[in-house]
This record gives structure tokens, sequence and C-alpha cells, in this order.
């Protein structure tokens, strides 16, 4: 008995917070502009990219730059950018209106800040 009910609020728990992530995550739907910045001077820097997020999916907003990730209720935000054969791999948080973090790919490092549109 004691085990069906621990059974069951397990289940409960995990279905109630699969209904509450996507909403949550959601506050942080809509177009956002992001700065990159390298730590490496050999590497470019200064370059802005333009992502979208809908119910906590990261998607891009450019042809050039394919952007997937997603945001945990939150803020936390993981997201990977790939543009051709180069491609990076960022975290951080955001907030209601911006965000940082930092990203890293094979030769290059650096920060990155983020507004809403």
């Amino acid at each position: 008995m004691v085990r069906s009910r621990k059974s069951l609020v397990a289940v409960s728990l995990l279905a109630a917070l699969g209904f509450v992530t996507p909403s949550i995550a959601a506050t942080f739907d809509g177009d956002w502009n992001v700065q990159i910045t390298s730590s490496n001077a050999a590497c470019s820097s200064g370059a802005s990219v333009s992502i979208g997020i809908s119910n906590g999916q990261v998607a891009s907003n450019s042809t050039a730059v394919t952007a997937s990730g997603r945001v945990a209720e939150a803020g936390a935000i993981r997201v990977t950018l790939a543009s051709g054969m180069k491609r990076a791999v960022g975290s951080g948080v955001l907030t209601g209106t911006s965000g940082s973090g930092t990203w890293r790919a094979a030769l290059c490092s650096g920060t990155w800040t983020a507004q809403r549109m």
C-alpha cells in the first residue's frame, strides 16, 4: 500500500510538472537579440544573432544560423548554434527582458548577452 501511494504521488508530481513547465517557460516567448563576445582575440567577436522562443523551445530567426535549445521554468537556457560546419553551445539565464551566459566552440569561447526585442 505504501509503495502504491509513493508511485501515485510520483506520477502525479511528474504530470503536474509536465503541465506547469511549458506555461512558465512560455514567459520567455518572443524574439531575442543575442550579442556574442569572444574571450580569445583570435576568434571573431561582436556577432549578433536573432532567436525566437516559443513554448520554451529555441529556434533561429535567420537562415544563416540554425538555433536549437530549451528554456527551463526559472529561465535557465541551453542553446546550440550552427552555421555550416561551425557549431557553438551556450548556456545561461534569461529574465523577463534580458539574459546572459557563456558559450564555447571547438577553439573559441566567450560570453553572450540577450535583449528581448
